[in-house]
């Protein structure tokens, strides 16, 4: 029974990804069923699985994840970005899969500080000329 740990990253969220095979599919995160864990956001439930899908393994890994940081949202990317790293450690043919969908880059997309003067990052105070 093969073992590969990955780490996936995405804003502020952080997630630790086990995947294991030979699997029935199953996918925990935080201790909890994937699908009571997003509840009814389909379209991000479809993301978390898009590198399964395109590596046609739906059915042949088990998952575990753990997640921090982040909303909820951040941190199922994060679990997409350390699924797509285990699979394509375990295998560089799923490497070769994966890469061009840019599911192995990270999202180095982050909230931009504040600034000093300003009411958010860039949003300037009204201007009043009177």
């Amino acid at each position: 029974m093969a073992k590969v740990y990955a780490t996936g990253k995405r804003k502020t969220a952080i997630a630790k990804v086990w995947v294991s095979a030979p699997g029935k599919g199953t996918i925990t995160v935080n201790g909890v069923d994937f699908e009571a864990w997003l509840g009814g956001h389909e379209t991000i439930k479809k993301r978390v699985r898009q590198p399964l899908a395109l590596t046609k393994q739906e059915a042949s890994f088990d998952i575990v994840a753990s997640t921090q940081g982040g909303g909820y949202s951040a941190q199922a990317d994060a679990v997409r970005h350390g699924i797509s790293k285990a699979l394509a450690a375990m295998d560089a043919d799923f490497r070769t899969i994966l890469k061009p969908y840019g599911l192995l880059t990270r999202d180095s997309r982050i909230v931009e500080r504040k600034k000093y003067g300003r009411k958010k990052a860039r949003r300037s105070p009204q201007f009043s000329k009177r």
